[in-house]
């Protein structure tokens, strides 16, 4: 049975999930690196043609928690997949169920479309990676993940 806490999220929670997501960057010790407004949030979650999407979890009437994600697309099966870009619960919630119920709406979106694949990185120090295996999500330690940003971005588009 779905978890009444969760729900997709609308144009009038962006505010606090801008406000989540500013908690999870200072969180994951990198406060100076969010620059997210809600005008950018809203645009991506409810533009013309939105690329991203998102659920939160709602407590007496204040947003507690929040998940965004995007489709992505696995070659070897053929069908999209869900990447989870963030999962966000305040530490006053943490242990109530909304991670879970977070992810297990974002299974639901998985198994309700045909997709193969439910995915998303975690730091290694986050105490979460063992509540994740819990779940049976299996890290990729074989995998590294790569990021090119700013300068670096730049000049290899100039290279095109």
């Amino acid at each position: 049975m779905p978890d009444d806490r969760i729900r997709r999220i609308r144009p009038d929670d962006v505010e606090a999930a801008v406000g989540l997501v500013y908690d999870l960057a200072e969180y994951e010790r990198a406060p100076g690196e969010c620059h997210l407004t809600p005008a950018q949030l809203h645009e991506a979650l409810f533009g013309e043609a939105p690329k991203l999407f998102g659920h939160v979890a709602e407590v007496d009437g204040e947003i507690v928690g929040f998940a965004v994600w995007f489709l992505n697309f696995s070659t070897w099966r053929g069908v999209h997949g869900i990447y989870l870009e963030d999962l966000y619960v305040r530490a006053s919630h943490r242990g109530s169920g909304l991670g879970k119920a977070l992810l297990a709406a974002l299974a639901a979106e998985c198994v309700a479309n045909g997709y193969a694949r439910l995915e998303w990185s975690v730091l290694d120090w986050n105490p979460a990676t063992e509540f994740y295996k819990a779940l049976g999500a299996l890290p990729m330690d074989e995998w590294t993940v790569n990021r090119l940003t700013d300068a670096p971005l730049r000049a290899l588009a100039a290279q095109a």
